[in-house]
């Protein structure tokens, strides 16, 4: 499993990204940027110019759209009246700046939120993660993630990388994560995941009828056209990703023939189930970004559950393993299309 390292002083530790999947991010030091008032008393020179277009000179560690957003917001003041963003200044007013907090500076806040523990101890917590969570803040939600969930459940993560995540599950993706405690068991996770050891077994509804079982081994890199997806490629950037699948059962939606699968991550890519078995011509039902739109409206989400996880305890050295049953949506879609008997799983 090919591993990037983070910034945290220890370079065993790593992120993992989507439905199991890695890649970096890049760090920051948990620093907010300064909230005192900034006064500033313009010069003679500076007559004539739009007051953002000086302020974005005179306080330059801030952006210039971010000062624009105080202007407007009612946070710069101009001789004590409030300020705005297209006054051309005369040259000797003073000016009050305020600096506001961005919501980004606000991520990694602690944040009260009913979390759905299914094992805690000493050493780990294990989520049976629901759908519509996002695990880790990032543009566009920032705040409400399960990471400032767990920095209000356990503040001592606050001193771990990543609030002790070590890989994430896609926001529409349910099932099981694995959080650590602290650094120590953090890092053995890690190596458990680069040995390929860790247990993640998926449950996933796809479109169509693959054979009986198979293997999908196939690199994943970023799609050369469209940022946000992902897809198979030879790129030199690409990393090799490996996931094994087992036809459970099928059945019909709206006519159409699917199958439930069974699908082992072998590495962890983003979006890997996704993309594979879209690759091989059987995407997941409802998944709006790899399959066909016209069929998108069937289910609100991509139909994959995390059911089972099974690692070695980082404290205890015991092989534990957990199971999470389909949550609800999820199993009556499957009931929806006629498959009931999944004694197998």
């Amino acid at each position: 499993m090919d591993l990037g390292p983070i910034s945290t002083g220890n370079p065993i530790l790593t992120e993992t990204l989507s439905d199991g999947s890695l890649d970096d991010f890049e760090d920051d030091d948990g620093s907010l940027p300064e909230t005192e008032p900034i006064t500033l008393q313009l010069s003679p020179e500076m007559g004539g110019e739009r007051l953002d277009k000086v302020l974005s000179r005179l306080v330059p560690q801030y952006s210039r759209s971010r000062l624009q957003q105080w202007i407007d917001g009612g946070h710069v003041t101009l001789d004590g009246r409030p300020a705005r963003t297209k006054t051309i200044v005369l040259g000797d007013e003073e000016v009050v700046v305020r600096p506001q907090l961005a919501p980004e500076d606000r991520a990694f806040a602690p944040e009260p939120m009913d979390l759905p523990i299914l094992h805690e101890d000493a050493a780990i917590l294990v989520i049976d993660k629901p759908a519509g969570l996002v695990v880790h803040p990032a543009a566009g939600n920032w705040s409400g993630t399960l990471l400032n969930g767990l920095l209000h459940h356990v503040p001592a993560l606050a001193g771990v990388p990543r609030a002790g995540i070590v890989h994430r599950l896609d926001k529409d993706t349910t099932g099981l994560m694995v959080v650590t405690k602290s650094l120590e068991a953090q890092t053995d996770l890690v190596r458990q995941l680069q040995a390929r050891s860790v247990k993640r077994d998926y449950l996933a509804l796809v479109w169509g009828m693959p054979q009986i079982g198979g293997k999908v081994e196939a690199p994943i890199g970023r799609h050369p056209r469209d940022r946000i997806r992902m897809a198979v490629s030879r790129h030199e950037s690409a990393k090799p990703a490996i996931t094994h699948y087992e036809r459970l059962a099928t059945g019909k939606l709206d006519g159409r023939p699917v199958s439930l699968l069974r699908c082992k991550l072998e590495t962890g890519r983003t979006h890997q189930i996704r993309v594979h078995m879209q690759s091989i011509g059987f995407p997941l039902v409802g998944d709006a970004l790899y399959g066909k739109p016209h069929l998108a409206a069937v289910f609100p989400r991509q139909a994959l559950h995390a059911y089972r996880l099974g690692l070695i305890h980082p404290a205890s050295h015991a092989m534990c393993e957990w199971q999470a049953p389909m949550p609800a949506d999820l199993a009556d879609l499957v009931t929806r299309a006629g498959i009931s008997h999944l004694e197998n799983i």
